[in-house]
């Protein structure tokens, strides 16, 4: 095992895939974050950057699929929606009332088992396929769900959704404290990113990494690439969950429009706008997105959000393919690349 691992680990290292500004970087905007709330208004602390976060962690288990599997799953929303409405079901106090009676501290697990349980799913069922294949089929899943959920009036509560899903409390305070929800999105999305550079350095992260850049020759060192993708897609599915569970405690309650074909294209537009190459990016590409959404009203026509959200994304896209992290990158590349000064020539 070590051996087929070191040969996968060569060859990633050749492509370079180690960034020794990760750590440094990743740390400083924690740092940021951490103490950003004591200096700007609650609105800006929750509508916004906590906003961002939530849909960040969404993001990133797309970005995780395609940047170390290769593979874009258009089920990432739908697969965040099973864990918002396997615990608004359980959970007591919700509007109507299905199950109840079951606590926070058992709902959310059960949430995110069912948010893992369809990930894997979902990748047993794409696994075969690839590229467009690939997008189609996730996004066929992805549809045929909310069309069940809102379908469904036993269950979920059809078109209306379940609402007054208040969240637990925290240290005596409710969910919905601005400060706990802030604080609370950011150490569970910290904890998620510090996962996904974990995972991605161990072996399981090298052979899909392998699997990403040529599956046959991963094949041939005796790893299974078809457990591999579906192992991908449960822990992505594992990332979605956190998110829909904190976004269904932010909206109070969830609706199949929060899991529909909008709101999967949203994600999809996130990831791309802040670049596939990192998980980072979809941090980035959520917060330029849900400053837009709050404010296109005052920049340009809240009626018209879809025609400047996709301006904005083409024009991303046509500048820098990679999405802003590419940008970022050139900007870097340029910097380095200027002339440094020659030194003085030493006497003779």
């Amino acid at each position: 095992m070590s051996e087929r691992t070191g040969a996968v680990r060569t060859g990633l290292a050749a492509r370079g895939v180690r960034s020794a500004w990760v750590l440094p970087a990743s740390l400083a905007l924690l740092a940021v974050l951490l103490v950003l709330p004591a200096v700007i208004p609650p609105f800006f602390t929750a509508n916004i950057l906590g906003r961002a976060i939530v849909f960040g962690i969404i993001a990133m288990s797309m970005t995780f699929l395609a940047t170390y599997g290769g593979f874009v799953s258009l089920a990432q929303m739908m697969v965040a929606g099973i864990a918002g409405y396997t615990v608004a079901v359980l959970v007591p106090g919700a509007v109507p009332s299905i199950v109840g009676g079951v606590p926070y501290a058992v709902a959310i697990p059960l949430g995110l088992l069912a948010a893992t349980a369809m990930g894997l799913l979902v990748g047993a069922i794409a696994v075969r396929t690839q590229g467009i294949y690939l997008l189609m089929i996730t996004l066929a899943l992805a549809v045929g769900v909310h069309l069940f959920i809102q379908t469904n009036i036993a269950w979920f509560n059809g078109y209306e959704g379940i609402r007054n899903v208040v969240g637990p409390e925290i240290l005596g305070l409710p969910f919905r404290n601005t400060y706990v929800f802030y604080y609370t999105a950011l150490v569970v999305a910290a904890v998620l990113y510090a996962m996904v550079l974990y995972v991605v350095r161990t072996p399981f992260g090298l052979a899909l990494q392998g699997i990403r850049d040529n599956v046959r020759r991963v094949n041939a060192l005796g790893y299974h690439a078809a457990l591999h993708r579906i192992a991908a897609f449960g822990i992505a599915g594992f990332i979605a969950g956190w998110g829909g569970l904190l976004a269904t405690f932010y909206n109070i309650g969830i609706s199949p429009g929060t899991i529909g074909l909008g709101a999967t294209v949203n994600i999809l537009v996130m990831a791309v706008i802040g670049g596939l190459g990192h998980p980072i990016g979809a941090f980035i590409g959520a917060l330029i997105f849900v400053v837009f959404d709050t404010f296109a009203a005052d920049l340009y026509d809240r009626d018209r959000f879809n025609t400047l959200i996709g301006a904005i994304f083409l024009a991303i896209v046509l500048v820098s393919p990679d999405g802003v992290l590419g940008i970022a990158r050139r900007l870097g590349r340029l910097l380095q690349r200027r002339p440094a000064a020659q030194p003085a020539e030493a006497p003779r």
